[in-house]
């Protein structure tokens, strides 16, 4: 089970910081995302971390300005977004690879396993 939190409305140019823990499981969770869909619009990778010591990987539009982290003692993922816009007004989802090995796709990377999605509003 996923556990998102940290969604909140926000002024633009602002900062929030989401978290999400894979409760229940006991192995490292070695592939973690976090993904985003707004009203109207496909759902897109933000950013993804497939391991320890390996590159993150961000969407364009992100970039420089998000920052994805993993913590894989508690099996969670965190997101800090920095300079939010409105165009960044989505549901966040985290995603992970639980029981599987972890390859590396980069945004494309494979997941099986998704959060119920925290609300980021920015105006």
């Amino acid at each position: 089970q996923l556990v998102e939190s940290g969604g909140e409305s926000v002024q633009a140019g602002g900062s929030l910081g989401l978290s999400c823990a894979a409760s229940g499981y006991t192995s490292t969770v070695a592939c973690m995302g976090w993904f985003r869909q707004a009203p109207g619009k496909a759902r897109e990778a933000v950013a993804v971390i497939v391991g320890r010591g390996r590159r993150p990987y961000y969407a364009d539009s992100v970039k420089g300005r998000f920052t994805i982290s993993q913590d894989s003692a508690k099996n969670t993922v965190y997101l800090q977004m920095n300079s939010l816009k409105s165009e960044d007004t989505a549901m966040y989802q985290c995603a992970a690879l639980l029981y599987e090995l972890c390859a590396d796709y980069g945004l494309a990377t494979k997941f099986n396993a998704w959060g119920q999605g925290t609300q980021v509003t920015v105006s």
